[in-house]
């Protein structure tokens, strides 16, 4: 089965997040949760004399990642970054799109990867804000009877600055900082294409095979109806808000 179009998703997003990562000739990069490596390249054709390294909990996306371009000094690595025996200080830079917000142990899984950069590297991510700022959880996951995801791990166990800095600084970091971003996510031309795209997420498949057939189709309809309401002529767009985190590998050991 063909994978969830992420990249086609965050194509707002993703030019904000490659200007806030900025990633200079060079360095060695960490690309977290890379998925089918759209940002891992990116930074690879950034970072010219450098290296990246992008690691990924799912089989099916590192393979559509390393079927993808080949660029210099870009390698992909099954790897839960909680938990990867990383080069200590290996790394002037850590990215993530989106790939740090489902670690069952958040203040371990960032003390990991703080441990992998050298003093005073980088960190940038991109999390989503909360469940009621995104009319794409608002209004999609209530046709399935999905609740809002909260807490941790969770698309949204990044979403409260106050929450996320103490993770962080817990972990070695330093000098973190908030900026918002308020970008749409796209799912498809149209209504159609974008309930084929969205049925490729696992979590809607099984939602949908839960319940008997009748059920199943009205909530197809439904969320058909949904998509349709948010049809442009430019595509199916739904509103949303994240974060660009930043912060600073800390001096102090970890």
């Amino acid at each position: 089965m063909e994978l969830f179009d992420y990249d086609g998703e965050l194509r707002r997003h993703n030019p904000v997040f490659r200007a806030a990562a900025g990633v200079r000739p060079g360095e060695r990069v960490l690309d977290i949760g890379c998925g089918t490596g759209q940002t891992s390249r990116e930074a690879a054709r950034a970072a010219v004399g450098g290296e990246v390294l992008g690691v990924d909990i799912t089989p099916a996306m590192l393979d559509q990642a390393e079927r993808a371009e080949v660029l210099p000094h870009l390698t992909f690595q099954l790897a839960d970054a909680q938990t990867h025996p990383f080069p200590p200080g290996r790394f002037d830079l850590a990215i993530s799109r989106f790939g740090t917000m489902f670690f069952a142990d958040p203040v371990a899984a960032f003390t990991n990867i703080a441990r992998a950069l050298r003093q005073s590297a980088r960190l940038v991510l991109l999390v989503w804000q909360g469940y009621d700022r995104n009319a794409w959880a608002t209004e999609i996951l209530p046709v399935l009877g999905a609740g809002p995801f909260l807490g941790s791990p969770g698309p949204f166990s990044l979403a409260e600055p106050e929450v996320t800095e103490k993770i962080l600084t817990a972990a070695g970091f330093a000098d973190i900082r908030f900026d918002e971003v308020d970008e749409p996510v796209y799912y498809g031309p149209d209504s159609a294409a974008a309930l084929d795209n969205l049925l490729r997420l696992s979590y809607f498949r099984i939602n949908l095979a839960a319940l008997a057939d009748a059920a199943a189709e009205r909530a197809r309809a439904r969320l058909l109806a949904v998509l349709a309401a948010h049809e442009t002529g430019d595509g199916v767009w739904f509103g949303s808000r994240a974060w660009i985190v930043t912060a600073r590998r800390s001096g102090q050991p970890v």
